[in-house]
């Protein structure tokens, strides 16, 4: 295996698992037991599919780790700075307020199409990529990621009526 290649798919995995929600020291241990359970297991695993067994490894290590701390599984999204040149700060209260509505939502969804939206839009992944990660066919995929959209779509629209009921 390249050491090269899987630096990076550790990095990937540490990121992943900070979207989810696990802190930065939660993901490093999770991506390091990964690597070290591909290294044990590599002569049972299809050399075209480790990263996706790398990657099922890690995610299901971290619902393990929720699961023994009683932890819910949240979704986050980056969080801005603010810098010279940068909007009002005005317009940064609305982005982040929007950011607020669409983690809410994103964490009534069901897992799969978390995961999904996660994968695409905030890890920017393509359809093939996240093919291979999820070990799932394109037409499945494009599937599962229009009832996504459609899920979202219909649970955001319903919080954002909520809270303009309340103001």
């Amino acid at each position: 295996m390249d050491v090269a290649l899987l630096q990076q798919k550790a990095q990937f995995i540490r990121k992943y698992l900070i979207k989810l929600g696990a802190s930065p020291q939660d993901a490093e241990d999770i991506a390091q037991e990964s690597i070290y359970k591909l290294f044990l297991y590599v002569d049972s695993i299809d050399a075209e599919k480790v990263s996706s067994w790398l990657f099922r490894v890690a995610r299901n290590h971290y619902y393990d780790l929720c699961r023994k701390q009683n932890k819910e599984i949240i979704i986050t999204t980056d969080r801005f700075t603010l810098v010279d040149g940068e909007p009002l700060p005005e317009d940064h209260y609305y982005s982040y307020e929007q950011r607020i509505e669409i983690n809410s939502v994103l964490n009534k969804l069901k897992p799969i199409y978390k995961n999904l939206l996660l994968l695409k839009y905030e890890l920017e992944l393509t359809y093939e990529e996240i093919c291979e990660l999820l070990d799932m066919k394109p037409g499945t995929l494009k599937t599962y990621l229009f009832r996504a959209r459609e899920n979202f779509k219909f649970l955001y629209e319903r919080e954002v009526l909520v809270n303009e009921k309340k103001k």
